[in-house]
């Protein structure tokens, strides 16, 4: 076999800046020295640096860095290559500039700080920054806290093209449009998602921010990946250019691995077939790892002559083979070894599936990895078990999963006592109930019913020794709610209105869900009127429209108004009455001077005890009782106040005003009928009218 090491392997120069500054730092030894963050995704050098003294720290130690530093302590703090959010950079450099003692070392990658420097200065108002990349990724995290308005990132062009046909995309129409990519961004995607922007924003500024040293090593993967039989790709699970080069790697070469260090060479299985093997590492592989793994390799190549003439030779129980199809039929397929022994996997060792038919997941000169179960050398047959090693090495990815902490979909297979069991791709892993996100008092049928259904879920915990996994489909819940809190606090300001459920009812005021986010309408903001409780106004459940008041991004609040001018009783009141008019008045409460009468809801005015009748009374109980409706006339209107005077006396004197004239009138007419030509006498006119 021939090993090859790729030229561009390992540290790039902006690691490379990092570590030696974290070295020349240990080597001066002045003081207390931390990271800020994980210096570089590569748990072995980190440990070393451990070891040697250096600390790690995370923003929120930064209070305390502060107060060590104000007190006279000489710390030192590096900022690693992935850059650092501009908040708490800035935090640390002015506390340097008060205080002397307080070190620290900006080991930004000069790419890194190039993005930077273009999200900063084009962004803005009446800009839409976008950048291609991790959204979760520190050196993402460090970018968009330098742009300065509204800012987007999208992790694929599926992503972007999604985000671009939904409605949230049309308020950016007419904005000035700037693009740029984190700069270990898969090339392919990254093309990708520029012919999607090219098609949509015609003017958009387009900046090319990929790592060229990023493009040579992806560029060199992909070649060597199409040149050789088998590759390996060295670097931790969790870095990002690591997880792209294996990605790239794996399109183009079957037999693809990935493995931190030397240590793990011996947990892969290379097929015999491979005779060129290549390795290619992430950026933040020391060359001595490199080194190291390639000795390794070279180690077991030597005596892999005699390590396949022993696998020749014999077969045990246990033993983990590779075979080559000879034959399919519709219950099982056979294997030559390479051994004297054809080694046979029935139907339901190569698949979960019952209704799968074999002949389409195999054809002759297919290689299969086996676990041997039984051996009968009478027979000449192995009886093999794929399910076996495939469920290892799936084992393996839900671990891979689990350090990253990346979402995985599953299938929800079963609900036990407990909670739920969740397949992913054949392993079966558990989920709490707690964990489910079905709340406590929905009751058992509730996690029935997600038996069969497709979840995302997040690997929480591994038991290696009983190789268990636990995962949680609500910290993927989580994850989304605050993804969606984020896109809510970017775009909400004071004024805007919203439409939304109300939630829960508390003794202050209604919650009301406003698409993810709630926000509060406090009981004085639900009516004009005083209320004991939200309940007299909304009801759960109900949809309401509310307006924001106010915000508190730092805190997570969100003020709301419910009650607008037109909802106002006196205005309601001044709309309908003025002085003069006559209402027809609910008695609400009877006092020794008077009584108080609703006129609208909400507005209720003052009828004197000398406005309630046209004679004297002791108390207003004589003539009213509470829940009498009656009419009384507006005699006053204090706007000022919000006061209004209302008299039931002044249309008793009105009516009897009126009678008197309706009298006089027809005293009048009689006048007319009875004059000196009408034969009758006075007297019978006066007995007529009366």
């Amino acid at each position: 076999m021939n090993i090859q090491v790729a030229k561009h392997a390992g540290f790039c120069f902006g690691v490379r800046r990092a570590t030696k500054a974290a070295e020349d730092a240990l080597e001066r030894g002045e003081g207390a020295i931390y990271t800020l963050g994980r210096l570089i995704h590569n748990d072995g050098y980190v440990a070393d640096l451990q070891r040697r003294g250096m600390g790690e720290i995370s923003p929120g130690d930064l209070d305390d860095i502060c107060r060590r530093a104000e007190g006279g302590e000489r710390i030192t703090v590096i900022i690693r290559a992935h850059g650092e959010v501009q908040e708490n950079l800035s935090r640390l450099l002015t506390c340097a500039q008060k205080h002397k003692n307080l070190t620290v070392l900006d080991c930004t990658c000069p790419y890194v700080t190039k993005v930077r420097e273009i999200a900063a200065a084009h962004s803005g108002e009446n800009w839409l920054f976008i950048l291609i990349g991790a959204a979760d990724h520190p050196e993402v995290q460090g970018i968009m806290s330098c742009c300065r308005g509204e800012g987007r990132v999208f992790d694929s062009a599926a992503a972007l093209s999604e985000w671009i046909a939904s409605v949230e995309a049309v308020k950016y129409e007419k904005f000035q449009v700037s693009v740029a990519a984190q700069t270990t961004q898969k090339l392919s995607e990254w093309k990708k998602c520029l012919k999607i922007i090219k098609k949509v924003y015609t003017n958009a500024l387009i900046f090319d921010t990929i790592c060229n040293v990023t493009e040579e090593r992806q560029t060199e993967a992909e070649q060597l990946a199409d040149s050789s039989d088998a590759i390996i790709v060295i670097g931790s699970r969790g870095s990002s250019n690591t997880a792209k080069l294996y990605e790239i790697c794996k399109k183009r070469c079957h037999e693809t691995y990935l493995c931190e260090n030397a240590d793990s060479i011996g947990d892969l299985v290379i097929p015999r077939r491979c005779n060129t093997i290549s390795i290619t590492a992430g950026a933040s592989t020391p060359f001595s790892v490199i080194q190291e793994v390639k000795q390794t390799m070279s180690e077991q190549m030597e005596n892999f002559a005699e390590l396949l003439e022993q696998t020749m030779k014999t077969l045990n129980p246990g033993d983990i083979v590779v075979g080559v199809v000879t034959s399919v039929s519709q219950n099982e397929i056979t294997l030559d070894l390479g051994t004297k022994t054809t080694g046979v996997i029935v139907h339901d060792k190569l698949t979960d599936d019952p209704s799968a038919k074999l002949d389409e997941m195999f054809k002759i000169g297919d290689e299969v990895r086996a676990k041997v179960i039984k051996i009968s050398d009478i027979e000449g047959i192995a009886t093999l078990d794929k399910l076996k090693v495939d469920s290892e090495q799936n084992w393996h990815e839900i671990v891979a999963k689990y350090e990253s902490g990346e979402v995985v979909e599953g299938k929800i297979v079963d609900c036990v006592k407990g909670g739920l069991i969740i397949s992913i791709n054949s392993v079966r892993v558990f989920i709490p109930a707690s964990l489910s996100g079905v709340p406590k008092n929905a009751g058992p049928d509730a996690l029935q019913a997600l038996v069969g259904t497709m979840q995302k879920v997040k690997i929480i915990e591994i038991k290696e020794d009983r190789k268990r996994a636990f995962a949680s489909i609500r910290a993927v819940l989580a994850e989304e709610r605050r993804a969606r809190e984020e896109a809510f606090w970017n775009q909400v300001e004071i004024g805007q209105i919203y439409e939304g459920p109300v939630k829960s009812l508390t003794s202050y005021g209604a919650f009301v869900d406003l698409g993810g986010v709630d926000g509060m309408v406090h009981t004085s903001e639900l009516s004009w009127r005083r209320i004991r409780h939200p309940s007299e106004v909304v009801s759960q459940g109900e949809m309401i429209k509310v307006y924001v008041k106010g915000l508190d991004r730092e805190k997570g609040r969100i003020s709301l108004g419910y009650k607008t001018e037109d909802t106002d009783p006196w205005f309601i009141f001044n709309q309908k009455y003025s002085v003069g008019d006559t209402a027809s008045v609910k008695i609400v409460s009877l006092m020794p001077f008077g009584a108080f009468a609703e006129v609208v809801p909400g507005a209720d005015g003052l009828i004197h005890i000398s406005q309630i009748a046209d004679h004297k009374i002791e108390t207003p109980a004589e003539v009213l009782k509470v829940g009498d409706i009656v009419d009384a006339k507006v005699i006053a209107i204090d706007d000022e106040n919000r006061k209004i005077s209302l008299s039931m006396r002044a249309l008793i004197e009105d009516k009897k005003e009126a009678e008197e004239q309706g009298d006089a009138a027809d005293l009048e007419e009689s006048a007319v009928v009875y004059s000196t030509d009408n034969p009758q006498s006075y007297a019978d006119v006066a007995e007529d009218a009366e």
